[in-house]
């Protein structure tokens, strides 16, 4: 099954669960800053995406600004930020089976559905 990490205050994430309801195709919606992804998901994730750990932070979020940004930080460390502050994953995810893409713009989506 399609699954989207998702946080409805997001116009892009929004906008990614429009595409999969256009689709016609059963998706899973993860409210990932409620439903917070565990080490061993989010590192998988990453896998799928094919991306290193920094690549799948919102580098503009104000608490990478104030704790992170300029530090050198492991994978592991990084990984942890995220899902100690999972406003710092991008958004939105979307997997299907085993392929993954971030949804930005939306219609990175198509690509994989």
């Amino acid at each position: 099954m399609i699954k989207i990490y998702h946080n409805n205050r997001c116009s892009k994430s929004r906008q990614g669960v429009q595409v999969l309801e256009e689709s016609g195709k059963e998706f899973k919606i993860v409210k990932y800053l409620e439903d917070v992804p565990s080490e061993k998901e989010l590192t998988e994730i990453i896998s799928l995406l094919g991306i290193t750990p920094i690549q799948l932070v919102r580098k503009t979020e104000k608490i990478w600004k104030e704790e992170f940004k300029g530090k050198e930080l492991s994978d592991e460390e990084i990984i942890k930020a995220m899902i100690e502050n999972p406003k710092l994953i991008e958004r939105p995810i979307v997997i299907n089976n085993n392929k993954a893409v971030i949804g930005r713009p939306p219609e990175n989506i198509l690509s994989i559905i």
